[in-house]
């Protein structure tokens, strides 16, 4: 297929050069400013993290890409789903397919292909696509305490998944200090015009040093959304009930037990995309699609040890229970039956985790981060189809097949050398996979045990006080899972799926090179990076069409991709108390299609975000932003046959926003968002929706 944009692009010696450059002009500055370096601990690049190395460190001595979001970005933008924060944020782009669900891209890979941890344990289960869906909506974004992303293949630490990068949610421990109880409490509370929606979110904290109870509820009620052509999407609205539950308390002061339960519903959730007519579609291709209900229920506890023993310094166990309930009731444009669908994925997982100082006296500092996981999945699946006329009901076979099931094993160790300038991490990891799928009347019994021995390297090397030079080179896989090998039936786009039990894991292959630098004026992060994927899964047109005209597909090991790219943050710091930043992201991708080599699937056009942030007096604060994106004309095959993209491809756009916020009193603020102040009229590549036209929102953050 003829690339209609292909054009001139920048060779890896020339972003290799742009780096050079940059290491140059940042190190003078760092020079110039290295008294000030210490003043500025509170910002990004000093922020301390924990999923990029499971060791403590600041994004600046790690070496890997790490973008951070925290509590008070989710309170002034209010997002609908937490993914919707990652969006303007260095190598990320947000894709939604209807509101209250939404993905974020990272470097190019989205759902199955990113690794989603919640408190350290996995939120990707059995029948996690590799595509666009939703169940990070099933995480209450306003029930977080930050959210950790390592762009780029972790694959020694996190195995897996993570062959585009970890997306990790931690969620609030409050520590109350003193010998006495006391209690304090917090509402938060938010209107946003576009949807008319309504958000609340009431949580307290009780207890003493040492052992705290806390926890909260949330809710949210989203009415129908209205588009910069002043048109409603309707039916597009739906609603969040939320609730959690922690408890911690401390065995002296070396150990630590936590106790925590999260859930979250939607009651009914439209599928947007599949009601209302795509590209090239003359009507819908359903007549009826709810996701009806969809959850997520989690009951973890965690135990930390701090030890002296010549084994370890620290010992963090983790046991965990995760229940997703994916029901749907649904029924096909020309089809008179109405199904009624129940999917549901019961995860266990235990993990243990050793971090351990060692060598002597004189040479490098060295730390051993070394585990074991273990999780086991077990999926049930059914439809009952009633046809209304006759009011008949009969069982049909599921989505999956039903008791299928994925059990995983693993063994990894890390090594951290330290030495005065220099950072080293390298490790590996063992995977053992064991994945059944029961007969079925569509597909034969399987099972597969895939295994394979992944690894990494991370350097990290200070060029001058502030500035530092960082590479990553890292093998990652995935095997494939319920999902991949035998889905059966509707899919989104107009498609319909049917079983592959013959395939075998992806791998990929990923390298970066980037600057991080942190001086009392900027804050610069740039990564040059290009990863190498082999044996990609991909859902692959059989050329036949079911009877109410749905194109058949099945997941292969179709093809091999290269997908690579330059993603940048900027941030200028004033003496007047101001602030500027700058963010630009830059993916193309080709994979090897039927013999010939064509545009990737999905990849995100060149996108990123222009701000403004001013403070007065430390009361009130103002932040202008600009959120943007290029066109994208570079469509693979199958972008061209999903109803949600334009096959002329995706027009760029620019939106123009503000925040306002006003602290009222020590324990009040209030504010204001004005969002997409021309009411522009678009859609962001891949989505199934068009994007929310002009908001004006309201909130109010109060602590008790």
């Amino acid at each position: 297929m003829m690339d209609r944009t292909r054009g001139r692009e920048p060779t890896p010696v020339f972003l290799i050069l742009l780096l050079v450059f940059l290491a140059r002009v940042v190190t003078v500055q760092a020079a110039t400013d290295r008294d000030d370096i210490d003043e500025q601990s509170n910002r990004l690049l000093e922020t301390v993290v924990v999923t990029a190395t499971r060791i403590e460190e600041s994004v600046l001595d790690v070496a890997e890409a790490v973008t951070v979001v925290g509590g008070g970005a989710i309170n002034r933008k209010a997002p609908d789903v937490l993914a919707e924060m990652l969006r303007g944020m260095p190598g990320a782009y947000f894709q939604q397919t209807t509101p209250g669900q939404g993905i974020p891209i990272i470097r190019g890979l989205k759902g199955s292909e990113v690794l989603h941890l919640v408190d350290g344990m996995r939120l990707n289960n059995a029948f996690f696509r590799n595509a666009p869906n939703q169940y990070l909506g099933l995480v209450d974004a306003y029930a977080t305490d930050r959210t950790e992303v390592i762009r780029g293949s972790a694959p020694s630490l996190y195995g897996a998944d993570a062959m585009g990068g970890v997306v990790h949610v931690l969620t609030p421990e409050p520590e109350l200090a003193g010998k006495d109880w006391h209690a304090q409490g917090r509402f938060y509370g938010t209107f946003n015009s576009v949807d008319d929606g309504l958000t609340g979110r009431l949580s307290a904290a009780a207890g003493r040093e040492g052992n705290v109870l806390s926890g909260g509820v949330t809710y949210q009620d989203h009415g129908d959304r209205k588009t910069g052509n002043g048109e409603t999407v309707a039916p597009s609205g739906y609603r969040v009930n939320a609730a959690d539950l922690k408890w911690r308390y401390s065995f002296g002061e070396s150990s630590e037990l936590m106790l925590s339960a999260q859930y979250l519903e939607q009651p009914s959730t439209p599928r947007v995309d599949e009601l209302i007519p795509g590209y090239g579609q003359d009507h819908p291709s359903s007549r009826q699609y709810e996701f009806k209900p969809n959850s997520r229920e989690f009951l973890h506890a965690r135990y930390r040890l701090d030890s002296d023993s010549r084994w370890f310094n620290r010992l963090e166990a983790h046991l965990a229970r995760q229940v997703i309930t994916d029901d749907r009731l649904t029924q096909d444009w020309e089809d008179p039956v109405i199904t009624n669908e129940s999917n549901e994925s019961r995860l266990d997982g235990l993990t243990l985790q050793f971090n351990s100082p060692w060598g002597g006296a004189g040479g490098p500092g060295k730390e051993l981060v070394w585990g074991f996981e273990y999780y086991a999945d077990e999926i049930a699946s059914s439809r009952l189809r009633t046809d209304p006329e006759t009011g008949e009901s009969r069982q049909a076979t599921g989505r999956f097949p039903d008791e299928s099931t994925m059990d995983s094993a693993a063994l990894y160790v890390s090594n951290h050398w330290r030495w005065d300038r220099l950072n080293l991490n390298a490790g590996l990891r063992y995977s053992r996979f064991n994945i059944f799928l029961p007969a079925a009347p569509e597909v034969q019994a399987t099972r597969l045990s895939p295994s394979d021995l992944t690894g990494d390297v991370h350097l990290n090397f200070e060029v001058a006080p502030g500035t530092h030079l960082v590479s990553n080179i890292g093998r990652g896989f995935r095997p494939p899972n319920i999902f991949d090998l035998g889905t059966l039936g509707s899919r989104p786009g107009n498609r319909f799926n049917v079983p592959n039990p013959d395939l075998k894991p992806e791998s990929v292959w990923s390298y970066d090179l980037g600057i991080k630098a942190s001086t009392a004026r900027w804050q610069i992060e740039v990564f040059a990076w290009y990863s190498d994927y082999k044996d990609k899964i991909s859902s692959r047109f059989t050329g036949d069409v079911t009877d109410d005209g749905r194109l058949v597909v099945t997941s292969d090991n179709i093809n091999s991709a290269q997908i690579y790219g330059v993603e940048s943050g900027l941030r200028y710091f004033s003496d007047a108390g101001w602030e500027l930043y700058a963010v630009l992201n830059y993916t193309r991708g080709d994979e090897s299609y039927l013999a010939s080599t064509v545009p990737a699937d999905r990849i995100p056009p060149l996108n990123g975000r222009l701000g403004l942030v001013w403070q007065t007096g430390g009361n009130l604060r103002f932040e202008p932003y600009l959120d943007y994106a290029g066109p994208q004309g570079r469509l693979s095959p199958r972008d061209f046959l999903d109803p949600r993209i334009n096959p002329r491809g995706t027009p760029g756009w620019g939106t123009l926003n503000l925040l306002a916020s006003w602290q009222a009193g020590p324990k009040m603020e209030l504010g204001l968002r004005l969002q997409n102040l021309g009411d522009k009229d678009y859609r962001e590549h891949g989505s199934g929706v068009d994007a929310p036209g002009l908001n004006v929102g309201f909130w109010l953050n109060a602590l008790f």
